[in-house]
């Protein structure tokens, strides 16, 4: 990878420019926050000559609802989010989520659809170039190995929005244009477990939206991470309980979120046990494998042994 210079740099001013002007320009990136675009930047792991900068949006910088659903513009910061009257009451684990994202002065930047989409991270790759270079490039940065494991067909980078787990436990829709016609897709199809290509859209798609149901259920959010400010999520977990079912969501620990269902009177020893193995972690991350398989353990007992005293 190389850093990124910027030659060219446009604001849209409607979905139909943006898309427009991705694919006038192959080598380019959508900017919304930038609070990771310019880390990204800085860390020489970002290669694009064009900046579309899409905050000027208007249609993306809306939250609406009506009698079934949340809606909420991909260009809404997650300050706003969290501040939001409708998030605070109806859905307070998206409140959680938000607020645990970096710093408060981050938050005011950092938006709803940047988080969501975020680049995956392992400690092997998001350094400096020199740093890199001197240990060996990865697949993710052109290289022929993952350094994490040794194997030479996939990345193992972590998925690490906070946002998301929370939002596909509560069975969110992210609705996707290519300027043309839009289309909602279930959130956790996003996502295409590939650490070198997380997400499973196209460059030159735009995120609109996220769409929150408005239905019965209570979630619990647990994030571990070395601080609990500004450190990227080492594992996030959402449990969401509804009068007939139990989802799980873990991000932190696979290249994608890690989505588990269950019946609503299956035993919590095994909804446990499952949701230990499912993952497919790897020693990329500055907590142990070992210790992060232990840790949703904790995190999924005692999310159900939270809701376990809810009621509807």
């Amino acid at each position: 990878m190389t850093t990124l210079s910027t030659s060219k740099y446009f604001k849209a001013h409607s979905v139909q420019d943006a898309i427009a002007l991705a694919k006038a320009h192959t080598n380019f990136i959508f900017l919304a926050g930038g609070t990771d675009a310019m880390v990204n930047k800085q860390q020489g792991t970002l290669e694009a000559n064009t900046l579309i900068d899409i905050s000027d949006i208007n249609e993306l910088n809306q939250i609406t609802s009506n009698d079934e659903q949340l809606i909420v513009g991909s260009m809404n910061t997650l300050h706003q989010i969290a501040s939001h009257h409708i998030v605070a009451t109806r859905f307070p684990a998206l409140r959680e989520a938000a607020l645990s994202v970096a710093t408060p002065v981050i938050r005011r930047s950092a938006t709803i659809g940047g988080n969501l989409l975020c680049e995956n991270r392992c400690s092997f790759y998001n350094q400096s170039e020199w740093w890199r270079e001197a240990v060996g490039y990865c697949l993710k940065c052109n290289g022929d190995i993952c350094i994490a494991t040794g194997g030479k067909k996939n990345c193992f980078s972590r998925f690490v929005s906070d946002t998301a787990p929370v939002l596909i436990a509560l069975q969110a829709s992210a609705t996707i244009s290519d300027g043309n016609t839009s289309k909602q897709i279930l959130l956790e199809n996003l996502y295409s477990g590939d650490g070198v290509n997380p997400h499973s859209k196209s460059n030159e798609q735009l995120l609109i939206d996220i769409r929150i149901p408005f239905q019965p259920s209570h979630v619990v959010f647990r994030k571990l991470r070395p601080r609990k400010s500004l450190d990227f999520t080492s594992l996030s977990t959402a449990v969401a309980l509804y009068p007939n079912q139990i989802r799980v969501v873990i991000g932190g620990v696979d290249p994608q979120p890690v989505l588990l269902t269950f019946d609503g009177t299956h035993p919590h020893d095994d909804v446990i046990a499952q949701c230990v193995k499912k993952p497919r972690i790897v020693d990329n991350d500055f907590y142990s494998r070992k210790y992060r398989k232990e840790m949703i353990g904790h995190f999924i007992r005692e999310s159900l042994s939270q809701l376990s005293n809810m009621k509807f």
